[in-house]
C-alpha cells in the first residue's frame, strides 16, 4: 500500500517552468514518485513507552506523624526542617555547584547536536565563485587545433550556487532526528538528577555539621563532669579517704573523653571542606556561617511519599533511562534505513563568462540538477549485523529501565524502614539517657559520702557518655534517613511544570 500524500505537491512539481521540456518529463516523473513517497515510510520499530507494573502501596510505611504544619512540597523538601542556614545552603549551592554547571553544559551540547542533525531535514546549498586567468598549452593535446599564432590567455568568471537534498524516503534523517531529541530530552533528566542529589549531599552533610558540632559539645561536658569527679576523688585521697587508685582511675577515664574530642574535631572539618565542594568556596565564609554551633535539624511536617507508580514521574534517572531507550530504538530505524536506497535532489545555478561586462547577461547563465541515489546492494550482511548491533543496545537499555526502577523503589522502602527503626532506637536511648543522667547524681553523692567504691562511679559516667552519643548518632541516622526517602523519591524539581515543548526553559540555572 502506497502511503497517502497530497497530490498539489506532484502537480506543482510537474508544472515547475523548468520541467517544459519533453526531455526531461521522464526526470519529473521520477521525481514525482520520489517525493510521493517523501517521509511516509520510516522504518524501523516505532517507540512505545514500556509498561510497568508496581505495587499500589510500599511495603512500609512511615509510622511517625509530624503534623506541625501542611504537608511540603516534595519540590522543597528541605523546607520541612524550616533551619534557614541550609535553605541559604541549598540556594548557593544551586547557584554554583560546579558538578550542576557542567550537567547543564552537557543540555546545552545535546540541545546543539539536535540542531545539526535536524539540518539534514533541509538541503545543504554552497555558494562559491571563482577567478581565473589560463592559457592553453600550443603544443599540448590541443595542439592540433591550436590556431598559427598559438592561443591567446583568457579570463574567467563564474559565480553560483550548489545545492543537495537528501529526501527522506525511508525515514532515516527523521529516526535520527527522533533519537537525538530523545537523547536531549534525556540531558535534561540528568540536570535534574544531578539536581537531586546535589541537595541531599548538601543537606545530609549540613547534618553531618551539627551532629558532629553537638557531639563534640557532649563530649565536653562529659569532660567537665569528670574534671569534678577527679578534683573530688583527689580531695578524698588528700584526707586519707581512699586510695590513689581513684585518682589514677578518674584521670585515665578523663584522659580518654578528651582524646575523643580531637576526632570529632576531624570529622567536623570533613564535614564543612565536603560542603565547601558542594557549594564551590573557597574562602573561609562558610566556616564564618556555621561557627554558630546549631542543632539537628528536626522535621516540623512531613511530605507525603506517595506512590510507587509516583517515582516513575518524579526520578530523574528513570526518567533518562526511558529517554535513552526511545534513543536507541530511534536508532534501529536508522541502521534500517541502510538497507533501502537513498534519494537526492542535487542541483545548480550560476553565471559564467569570460569578461566582467557580460556576467549577468542572460547568455552567462548556467545551471543543471541531477536525481542521485545510493544502494548498498552488496553490503546487507553488515546491514544486518549492524541492525543487530543497535537492536541489542536498546534491549539493554530496556533491561536497564526495569533495574533503575527496581533501585528506585528498593530505595525507597529501605528509607521508609531505616526511618521507622531509627525513631524507635531512638526512643529507647532517650530514656535510657535519661535514666544514666540520675545514675550518675545518685552514684556521685554516695561516693561522696564513702557508700558506693569508685569503680561504679567510673562505669555509670562512661555509660552515660557512650549513651549520649548513640542517641546524638541515632537522632542523626533518622535525620539522614528522612533526606534518603526524599533523595529516593526524586524530590527537589517540579515535575508537574514539566514541558516537552521547550524543556531548556525549565532549567533553573543560568548559563
Amino acid at each position: 500500500m502506497i502511503p497517502s500524500c497530497t497530490k498539489d505537491s506532484l502537480i506543482a512539481f510537474i508544472s515547475f517552468p523548468c520541467f517544459q521540456r519533453t526531455n526531461v518529463y521522464k526526470t519529473a516523473i521520477t521525481l514525482s514518485i520520489i517525493i510521493l513517497f517523501w517521509g511516509c515510510a520510516a522504518v524501523g520499530p516505532d517507540y512505545q513507552k514500556p509498561e510497568v507494573k508496581l505495587p499500589d502501596t510500599w511495603q512500609q510505611k512511615i509510622n511517625v506523624e509530624i503534623s506541625k504544619g501542611s504537608e511540603a512540597s516534595i519540590q522543597t523538601w528541605w523546607q520541612i526542617f524550616a533551619d534557614t542556614t541550609l535553605d541559604n545552603l541549598i540556594e548557593q549551592a544551586r547557584q554554583s555547584n560546579l558538578d550542576l554547571q557542567t550537567a547543564f553544559s552537557r543540555v546545552l551540547e545535546a540541545r546543539a547536536e539536535l540542531a545539526v542533525v535536524s539540518g539534514e531535514e533541509w538541503p545543504t546549498v554552497v555558494a562559491d565563485g571563482t577567478v581565473s586567468y589560463n592559457k592553453l598549452s600550443d603544443d599540448g593535446v590541443f595542439r592540433q587545433i591550436a590556431p598559427d599564432n598559438g592561443f591567446e590567455a583568457q579570463g574567467l568568471l563564474a559565480l553560483g550556487v550548489d545545492a543537495i537534498w537528501e529526501i527522506d524516503v525511508f525515514g532515516r534523517v527523521s529516526r535520527q532526528v527522533e533519537s537525538e531529541q530523545a537523547m536531549f530530552e534525556a540531558s535534561i533528566e540528568e540536570y535534574r538528577d544531578v539536581l537531586v542529589t546535589l541537595y541531599a549531599e548538601v543537606a545530609l552533610n549540613y547534618i553531618d555539621v551539627r551532629a558532629y558540632q553537638q557531639r563534640i559539645l557532649n563530649a565536653i561536658d562529659n569532660r567537665e563532669a569528670q574534671q569534678t569527679i577527679l578534683e573530688l576523688a583527689e580531695d578524698r585521697f588528700a584526707a586519707g579517704l581512699t586510695s590513689k587508685l581513684d585518682v589514677v582511675q578518674a584521670r585515665y577515664n578523663l584522659a580518654v573523653t578528651k582524646s575523643v574530642i580531637p576526632v570529632l574535631e576531624i570529622g567536623l572539618n570533613y564535614a564543612i571542606n565536603r560542603l565547601e565542594l558542594w557549594l564551590d568556596i573557597k574562602s573561609d565564609s562558610l566556616r564564618i556561617m556555621l561557627i554558630e554551633k546549631g542543632v539537628i535539624p528536626s522535621p516540623q511536617q512531613l511530605v507525603e511519599t506517595g506512590i510507587p507508580a509516583d517515582v516513575l514521574r518524579q526520578r530523574p534517572d528513570i526518567r533518562t533511562a526511558e529517554r535513552v531507550l526511545a534513543s536507541r530504538t530511534a536508532e534501529i530505524g536508522v541502521a534500517t534505513a541502510d538497507l533501502y536506497p537513498t534519494f537526492s535532489i542535487a542541483g545548480f545555478f550560476g553565471l559564467s563568462s569570460r569578461s566582467v561586462n557580460n556576467l549577468f547577461d542572460a547568455s552567462s547563465f548556467t545551471w543543471g540538477f541531477a536525481l542521485p541515489f545510493n544502494w548498498a546492494v552488496f553490503d546487507r550482511g553488515r546491514i544486518f549485523s549492524n541492525i543487530t548491533v543497535y537492536e541489542e543496545r536498546a534491549r539493554q537499555s530496556l533491561l536497564h529501565y526495569y533495574n533503575t526502577i527496581n533501585k528506585a523503589y528498593e530505595e525507597v522502602d529501605n528509607a521508609i524502614d531505616s526511618y521507622n527503626k531509627y525513631n524507635i532506637r531512638t526512643e529507647y536511648l532517650m530514656e535510657g539517657v535519661e535514666a544514666n543522667k540520675e545514675a550518675v547524681e545518685l552514684v556521685t553523692i554516695q561516693y561522696d559520702k564513702g557508700l558506693t567504691d569508685f569503680q561504679n562511679v567510673l562505669n555509670t559516667q562512661r555509660s552515660l557518655f557512650q549513651q549520649q552519643d548513640d542517641l546524638l548518632q541515632s537522632e542523626t541516622q533518622v535525620v539522614v534517613d528522612l533526606v534518603a526517602l526524599y533523595k529516593a523519591l526524586g524530590g527537589g524539581w517540579d515535575s508537574q511544570a514539566d514541558s516537552t515543548e521547550a524543556p531548556i526553559n525549565e532549567l533553573d540555572i543560568e548559563k
